[in-house]
């Protein structure tokens, strides 16, 4: 019951976003976007996931190696 409790605001909330965005997207209307925009917006989207993916690989290898762990002391904080 805890997770119903928890997760039917959430929803809701999720819900009443989706819907704000696809009002404002046919109130608002604009441009179509060019091909050219669309190759932007993917190779933002390549971009992004790339250097999230390499930092990721970054913070993984350094907790593997050992290079995270305390230079000095009695290991406490």
């Amino acid at each position: 019951m805890r997770k119903v409790l928890l997760f039917a605001p959430l929803f809701a909330l999720l819900a009443a976003a989706f819907w704000f965005a696809g009002a404002a997207w046919v109130h608002l209307g604009g441009d179509a976007i060019p091909m050219y925009g669309w190759f932007a917006i993917g190779g933002g989207v390549v971009f992004s996931l790339l250097v999230g993916g390499g930092l990721m690989a970054l913070v993984f290898y350094s907790s593997r190696h050992g290079y995270d762990d305390l230079s000095g002391g009695d290991g406490r904080g």
